[in-house]
């Protein structure tokens, strides 16, 4: 890439790199790779799998039936139509989807309090008193035998009491490990449909998380500001995956259960073999995530917090060059994670990755530092 338009607006060619991991997330058939991260949904793993050798099964025999054929093509577009408009209605207005969406006030406050230097933890424990799921996450955590090895802890005693939970974690600790556990919270968890896609999804964003931790330390930059936007970057496109799935589950519930009381078998088969409609999904997401980053936020009265409108310049700014030195960061963290999970799935050539630095200007110096990372693994303080 020419270096005069390093940083400028952004090419197509750096456009349809960054939109191709995407789409390997969400379309791709190919199933995550195994991971520390990988514990989401794992009773779901054997339900994926049944539905999908069901399904193969069922469309190999309408396969070779025309008619059946021909029911099955014309059920599963108004299938798929129905899903498609039902959704389109949800998207178009996002107060209709902050109940769903697994961000509250609560959660806005505490990533806010933890991006202070002198972090309240009477306060802290307030606000987590409010998100059972997340008292409940950090106490198994500490009871965990791994937790107990690493912090040298011989007592059989299980922490239940919230306040000691967070003083054995310590505070470094916690600005870590909350965002991660609230981008679990967010994450469309409980669907069989995206299993796999939740599990890339994860790794994704686990990886852009490490990596801008990394470059703010290299920068001398907030790392928990720099740590929190990047995971707060991944809340758009899960809302509208958590979204896409719950409408189509629902609908194809419907009418399978419909299917069955009809006692019409080509029906019954023809819903049945209507897959969960992930490209139109995906372009659902490359419409509507970013903005949700920051409109959700805003719906919560965060307008003016810094996540926020880190979130609404890495959607609105048209070039590199635009960002502020945070959302900067966000974006060179994003880029990296993007060359590293493409490169592993053998989705981008040598040429391509030099354009990606290139343009989001991540210097020797910091790909030598991201080189050096672990990304299978959090590391705590």
């Amino acid at each position: 890439m020419a270096k005069s338009i390093a940083g400028g607006v952004r090419p197509g060619i750096i456009i349809d790199i960054e939109h191709r991991l995407l789409k390997q997330i969400i379309v791709g058939k190919q199933k995550a790779a195994a991971s520390m991260f990988d514990d989401l949904d794992r009773e779901l793993e054997n339900d994926a799998n049944k539905l999908a050798i069901e399904r193969d099964a069922v469309f190999e025999r309408l396969s070779k039936q025309i008619q059946a054929r021909q029911v099955y093509e014309a059920v599963s577009k108004q299938l798929i139509t129905t899903v498609n408009s039902t959704l389109d209605n949800q998207l178009a207005s996002p107060e209709l989807l902050i109940q769903h969406a697994g961000i509250n006030q609560s959660q806005m406050l505490m990533l806010e309090l933890l991006q202070q230097k002198n972090l309240d933890l009477s306060r802290l424990r307030l606000l987590i008193a409010d998100l059972p799921w997340l008292a409940r996450d950090l106490t198994n955590m500490v009871n965990s035998p791994s937790f107990r090895h690493k912090r040298q802890q011989r007592s059989d005693v299980k922490v239940t009491e919230i306040k000691l939970v967070l003083n054995f974690i310590g505070v470094e600790n916690l600005r870590l490990l909350i965002p991660y556990y609230c981008l679990r919270n967010w994450l469309p968890t409980g669907h069989a449909n995206l299993l796999w896609t939740t599990r890339k999804l994860w790794r994704y964003a686990m990886v852009t998380g490490i990596a801008a931790k990394a470059l703010a330390q290299l920068n001398e930059q907030d790392m928990a500001t720099a740590y929190t936007s990047s995971l707060l970057y991944q809340l758009g496109v899960s809302v509208v995956l958590k979204n896409g799935a719950k409408v189509y589950e629902s609908i194809w519930g419907n009418w399978l259960r419909e299917a069955s009381a009809s006692r019409d078998k080509e029906l019954h088969d023809a819903v049945l073999a209507t897959e969960f409609p992930a490209e139109d999904i995906y372009q659902q997401v490359l419409q509507h995530a970013h903005t949700l980053n920051w409109r959700l936020p805003e719906l919560l009265d965060f307008s003016a917090s810094g996540l926020t409108q880190t979130q609404r310049e890495l959607d609105t700014c048209l070039s590199y060059s635009e960002l502020s030195t945070e959302a900067a960061l966000v974006a060179r963290a994003s880029c990296y994670a993007k060359v590293l999970m493409l490169d592993e799935m053998r989705l981008i050539s040598p040429k391509e990755k030099q354009m990606m630095f290139d343009y989001y200007q991540l210097s020797e110096q910091e790909q030598i530092r991201l080189k050096g990372q672990n990304y299978r693994k959090l590391d705590l303080y």
